[in-house]
């Protein structure tokens, strides 16, 4: 866990300005370092308290958290722990979660500005069909509705429907009712810009339109820390993110 201290105060946990803003990333040991450049993103341009855990599936199990068999179609270790958050935030205030292979450009207060308390969630709702047959380090690409909209996720952790994301559903459910936000009536999820979850790859930006320039980047289909995306978009953008990262850690140590 890490916690940045900032100057703004925000109310995302049920009033309480002195909690900071729960951020969980989904955590895989083949992107370690993405997990690692992800955080540093976040806390480097964070100006409000900010508290990030990382999801990681090992630990989840030796907790008996999770227990789920692993099939085919995931991707990731967190493809299904994700859904944990708003157990993991005590079902207390306002969380997010988020995949490891985001890059933040922009401070995160302004996302939880754009927070509302009458939606269960809010996260980008994506229209998104990829093209390619395999991702990251030849994982298989999957299409189904309302792809990518649990990769970026602001939880309404104690809003009654969430209370129902135990353990015990997380593990049991399938794909579709967690990955559609079946647990939800269509009112409850609310939309946030695309700018702050951008697919690389798939969404544009539009020269001399500021609204269409990313705040978050997602690599989803694969980032330069694998070598298949070494030269995707934005990659200098992450080495560079990356190379200030080992920096810093290397001055620490």
């Amino acid at each position: 866990m890490t916690s940045a201290n900032g100057n703004a105060s925000q109310l995302t946990n049920n009033g309480d300005v002195r909690k900071p803003f729960k951020i969980f990333i989904g955590y895989d040991p083949r992107e370690d370092q993405a997990y690692e450049v992800c955080r540093h993103s976040i806390l480097k341009r964070t100006s409000i308290p900010v508290e990030i855990t990382p999801i990681v599936q090992s630990d989840l199990r030796a907790k008996g958290l999770y227990w789920r068999s692993r099939d085919q179609f995931e991707s990731t270790e967190f493809s299904f722990t994700r859904f944990l958050t708003p157990y993991l935030a005590n079902y207390d205030g306002w969380a997010m979660f988020v995949d490891c292979d985001f890059l933040y450009l922009a401070d995160i207060k302004e996302l939880t500005e754009l927070i509302n308390d009458k939606y269960a969630v809010m996260c980008v709702h994506h229209d998104y069909s990829p093209k390619e047959k395999t991702k990251m380090d030849g994982a298989v690409q999957t299409v189904y509705p309302r792809k990518n909209w649990s990769s970026m996720v602001l939880y309404n952790c104690g809003h009654p429907k969430n209370k129902g994301l135990t353990p015990e559903v997380v593990n049991n459910q399938t794909g579709a009712f967690l990955h559609r936000f079946q647990w939800l009536d269509d009112n409850e999820i609310g939309s946030v810009p695309c700018v702050w979850n951008f697919l690389e790859g798939h969404n544009e930006v539009v020269e001399d339109d500021p609204k269409t320039f990313p705040k978050a980047i997602h690599y989803t289909r694969g980032g330069p820390w694998f070598e298949a995306w070494k030269t995707c978009e934005f990659a200098d953008l992450w080495l560079k993110e990356m190379e200030e990262y080992m920096k810093k850690k290397s001055n620490v140590s």
